[in-house]
């Protein structure tokens, strides 16, 4: 198997994989120094295409997971099924769900799914005088792809303005901000959920929560994330099927007959409004990062299985899900996330709880062996146990323990849900 990327997600898909068959030979690509103990690491770009498909001739690859979604939206897996390979992953024009937020926003409107109401620009004198008319508070997003810090909520029509100015005005988004989507703001609690899906049936992953913001109680910038945990106390059995029924099937019904039918994972950012209403905040085209880190470890069986069938166009099987909770703790860089630091050595305790998972995410190793910082995020400091309580104590009592100069981490993952246990709901 290979494993296109070198984050923190494809560390957790590479450990899952692993776990459940050791005898497996696993290749990433370009992995990191945490998939070492896991795999053979090739020195290729997750984006350089055509190096990706001679490896997948070179190394006899059975099936490809690709991880981040640079490559899908660049159109490596109908590369790969082109020479007949099994990939676990959609094809470019169904990766436009994620990589263009107006795609996305235009095919929930024809596949009648609840999601903000929006408008698109791409001329900045249209767009501002659209934000000096909106509702206060309001969102403005970057439709291309970027990095997860193009979604910024906006408290007056002041901050739309600005938002807008960045990337319509001065291009700080680059590509990724010339086409702007400014839609309203929904209240309520975000939910993630994660599909795996051959376009036609659908296996549930269990919810998670992330945390975009920096900040201890959701304040600071956003971020790519910072942690986040699994399973979700509101994330009810009603409420996945209801989801299931009005999100995901009549999305990947509107792909299908929009000729793009979908294949891989569909990640369903939702916002549960106050009345219990799911609407969808946005799609992505690949587990999430960090909610793999947190949802994998909770798959006991049949992972592969179902990789393996949806990558070749077959319904995905199910899956073994565990009844422990799973907490992820990011630590990332000093100046994460407009300046991360990089260099600073890195020192992670032999010790650490059998129940702790150290994801490499944003690492590099000397050739004396140092361990160093080389990107914003880290590292993913995933804890399991029978409660959420111990599995949030022993992240964050990990994530103290590792060290490395400017370290910045939350220590309060899931603090929501341990308000919920608090109160009894």
């Amino acid at each position: 198997m290979l494993v296109v990327g070198g984050g923190g997600r494809e560390h957790a898909i590479a450990w899952a994989l692993h776990r459940e068959d050791p005898d497996a030979t696993i290749y990433c690509a370009p992995g990191n120094p945490g998939t070492t103990a896991l795999a053979t690491n090739l020195p290729i770009s997750a984006t350089d295409l055509d190096r990706l498909a001679d490896a997948a001739d070179a190394y006899g690859i059975d099936l490809t997971i690709v991880g981040p979604e640079t490559p899908l939206a660049l159109g490596l897996a109908d590369r790969l099924r082109a020479e007949g390979r099994a990939v676990f992953g959609p094809g470019r024009a169904a990766a436009q769900i994620e990589a263009s937020k107006a795609f996305s926003k235009d095919l929930m409107e024809k596949a009648r799914v609840p999601t903000a109401a929006s408008r698109t620009f791409s001329d900045l004198k249209e767009a501002r005088a659209y934000v000096d008319r909106h509702a206060e508070p309001l969102v403005v997003k970057a439709s291309g792809l970027a990095a997860g810090k193009g979604a910024i909520v906006c408290a007056t029509r002041g901050e739309a303005r600005a938002a807008v100015q960045a990337m319509l005005g001065d291009d700080q988004f680059g590509e990724a901000g010339r086409v702007v989507v400014i839609e309203e703001f929904m209240p309520g609690e975000e939910l993630s959920l994660l599909a795996i899906t051959n376009g036609d049936g659908v296996v549930l992953l269990p919810p998670a929560q992330d945390h975009k913001r920096l900040g201890e109680g959701d304040t600071g910038p956003n971020t790519g994330g910072m942690g986040a945990y699994s399973p979700v106390a509101i994330g009810t059995p009603a409420l996945l099927e209801r989801v299931t029924r009005e999100v995901l099937e009549p999305t990947l019904s509107q792909l299908a007959r929009e000729g793009t039918p979908y294949n891989g994972v569909l990640y369903a950012g939702l916002m549960i409004g106050p009345d219990g209403t799911p609407r969808v905040v946005e799609f992505n085209c690949r587990l999430g990062d960090p909610e793999t880190q947190a949802v994998l470890p909770l798959v006991e069986k049949g992972l592969t299985d179902c990789l393996w069938r949806v990558a070749q166009g077959q319904a995905p099987s199910p899956l073994t899900i565990a009844k422990g909770h799973a907490v992820t703790t990011v630590l990332a860089a000093k100046g994460y996330p407009d300046r991360p630091e990089k260099g600073a050595a890195i020192a992670i305790p032999p010790a650490l709880p059998t129940a702790v998972t150290v994801f490499h995410a944003g690492t590099t190793r000397d050739s004396d062996g140092t361990l160093r910082v080389s990107g914003g995020r880290v590292l993913n400091v995933t804890a399991v146990a029978s409660t959420f309580a111990l599995a949030q104590a022993e992240s964050r009592e990990a994530s103290a323990a590792i060290q490395f100069d400017g370290k910045v981490y939350r220590r309060d993952i899931g603090w929501r849900e341990a308000v919920r246990q608090k109160l009894g709901v």
